[in-house]
């Protein structure tokens, strides 16, 4: 399965069967976090067969999660651009698990940061979660804004350009507020950039990987 096919098969799945993550599913997906760390300098850490990443209280319940005994820790040192990298690199992994076989769902809150067992460096901060594991389902596609309300061209876009749009329209992002946007400059130069809000750094990141897989060009870069 190829990329622009994981994009579109990705949805958040809350709840998970007790089927334990091992063998070459396991050893892949270790291999592809410490490819992202490599690349981005962050610590992003698994924490696998625990049951203490959710409380059992109502808490978990009101946001629907069961049966939770895995999660992939984004943790990095702090600055101003740790929410986006967390968001690109944390999809990163979220496409490997879904070629996989694997299931997954974002978290901003609501888990025990104290039972997670990772390790957190001085200087370093844990941005967010990634529940994962084998679903009870593959669970079901979000509502999505019109990529017109996505991306802006002063001319008509191109291909690439569009398809870059249409893979970042299933980004999964807060609340699925899409607040991202892509505008196309001279020279085939592409201006990601997102409002105010909470979690929209982490949701930028996120839909700039998605861009890379749908636009996949040669033709344009980012805006440096």
């Amino acid at each position: 399965m190829d990329l622009q096919e994981v994009v579109k098969k990705r949805h958040a799945v809350r709840k998970y069967t007790d089927k334990t993550i091992e063998g070459d599913t396991k050893k892949d997906l270790l291999e592809i976090i410490d490819k992202c760390n490599k690349e981005s300098g962050l610590n992003i850490q698994a924490c696998l067969d625990n049951e203490e990443i959710f409380s059992k209280g109502f808490l978990s319940k009101f946001m629907l999660f069961e049966n939770v005994k895995n999660c992939i820790a984004i943790v990095g040192e702090k600055s101003k651009d740790l929410d986006e990298k967390a968001g690109y690199y944390g999809e990163k992994i979220v496409i490997k698990a879904t070629q996989l076989g694997l299931n997954t769902c974002w978290v901003a809150g609501g888990y025990n940061k104290n039972k997670i067992n990772v390790e957190i460096e001085k200087g370093e901060k844990l941005v967010i979660i990634i529940t994962i594991g084998y679903g009870i389902d593959n669970g079901k596609s979000h509502k999505v804004k019109p990529i017109e309300m996505l991306g802006f061209a002063k001319d008509e876009m191109p291909i690439w350009f569009k398809n870059g749009l249409k893979s970042a329209q299933l980004a999964p992002t807060a609340r699925n507020q899409q607040k991202f946007k892509f505008t196309l400059l001279d020279e085939n130069i592409v201006k990601a950039e997102t409002s105010f809000g909470f979690f929209t750094k982490i949701d930028l990141g996120i839909a700039k990987y998605h861009f890379e897989i749908g636009a996949d060009s040669k033709e344009w870069s980012w805006e440096s």
